[in-house]
């Protein structure tokens, strides 16, 4: 299973079964419960991270201290690369949503596979333009959408990357609080529940603890736009 999950991360993506299997052994593994910190904002740091099992949430304090999530990232997604082309300290707090784990490389043994495998340096630039235009996407839809779209898009996402379709819906559990799921749109948490509110009450999700199911998927998307 583990094998399986890193073969969707680009740093494996492009290894013979072989090459992936002495890479992963090279890598250390690290565990943590809901609510723990990996790192801070501000930290020094050279590891690149996978997540192997569970959800993690990327974020920013401003000087003011409100807080912002930049990203929540699953099983098979990375974090941390920016350190290993960019040493310096760490761009956002990572804290566990749920129960994780991660395996970890360091700048040194990552420096070993890029020579002489331009796969896995092409992965990692796919990894870090996509980061890119994701960002991109979110400056967008900061400037032009309203927050009702916002929150559509962003739940739409989620139910991409983590939802399950059953008779009655897509179920995504997302384990984010309304707090986080506001602080993930840029917007309050009175103005996100509204709009969540309004889904419900036309139909197009229904609004569960820490989850929705997602009932109508193509009104959800006309919204998103």
């Amino acid at each position: 299973m583990e094998n399986d999950v890193l073969r969707q991360a680009p740093l494996f993506s492009s290894l013979d079964d072989e090459a992936a299997e002495a890479l992963r052994d090279s890598m250390s593994e690290t565990r943590l419960r809901r609510g723990e910190v990996l790192f801070h904002e501000g930290d020094s740091g050279d590891k690149l991270y996978v997540i192997t099992d569970g959800k993690i949430k990327l974020g920013r304090t401003s000087a003011d201290g409100r807080e912002s999530l930049l990203a929540i990232l699953g099983p098979g997604q990375m974090f941390g690369e920016l350190s290993l082309f960019d040493p310096g300290p760490r761009s956002a707090t990572v804290t566990a949503v749920t129960e994780t784990s991660f395996l970890s490389l360091s700048h040194e043994d990552l420096m070993k596979w890029l020579a002489g495998r331009p796969g896995v340096a092409n992965g990692l630039l796919g990894q870090l333009a996509s980061r890119l235009r994701k960002a991109n996407d979110v400056n967008a839809d900061l400037v032009f959408s309203d927050v009702p779209g916002r929150v559509a898009k962003a739940l739409l996402d989620l139910a991409d990357r983590f939802g399950r379709t059953a008779d009655d819906g897509v179920h995504v559990h997302h384990d984010l609080t309304q707090e986080e799921l506001a602080q993930l749109v840029g917007a309050s948490r009175e103005t996100v529940n509204k709009a969540l509110a309004d889904f419900a009450s036309r139909g197009w999700l229904r609004l569960e603890p820490r989850s929705v199911v997602i009932m109508d998927v193509e009104r959800m998307k006309r919204r998103a736009r």
